[in-house]
């Protein structure tokens, strides 16, 4: 699993933008640049919609005021779901990107893959958000239980810098 100190992995994930879904390599977002990456269990579901991205729509000048150019959210989703998601939710229109793992490949690379079986969920990724620098992860909040949003939500994030 990915730790503190850890160089993160490369990988492709899918932007939804307005000539439709286009690649993004996680290396080129996060090359030379600080970059929180926060990740959620899925699109639409109950806490990721309600409290994980507000929390982070709510602390973005707090994160643009110590340095960080680009706030992420990463699920294993589709890119047309991560679309609509960041549209509803109003996550787009404040800043933040919205970014679809549809092969899982980040998720998988960083370890933080799960299954949930009863309530529908299969290859998902557990709930965490992260301080990248230059590739490099300065700080790393992983929720043990899926359902919680605490340590990583935008504030529990803050408190680590």
């Amino acid at each position: 699993m990915i730790s503190t100190g850890d160089m993160l992995p490369d990988a492709t994930l899918i932007q939804m933008g307005a000539d439709g879904p286009g690649e993004v390599r996680i290396s080129e977002k996060t090359k030379g640049r600080k970059v929180v990456i926060f990740a959620v269990p899925g699109a639409f579901t109950g806490t990721c919609t309600t409290a994980h991205v507000p929390s982070f729509m709510r602390t973005k000048g707090q994160f643009d005021a110590k340095g960080v150019d680009e706030i992420i959210c990463i699920s294993v989703n589709d890119p047309f779901v991560m679309g609509a998601w960041g549209e509803s939710t109003g996550a787009t229109a404040a800043g933040l990107t919205m970014l679809a793992d549809a092969a899982s490949e980040f998720t998988k690379a960083v370890c933080m893959d799960f299954d949930a079986p009863p309530v529908g969920l299969f290859a998902r990724s557990k709930r965490y958000a992260m301080l990248v620098d230059d590739g490099k992860v300065i700080a790393l909040n992983i929720e043990e239980n899926p359902g919680v949003c605490e340590i990583s939500a935008g504030e529990g994030l803050l408190e680590t810098f």
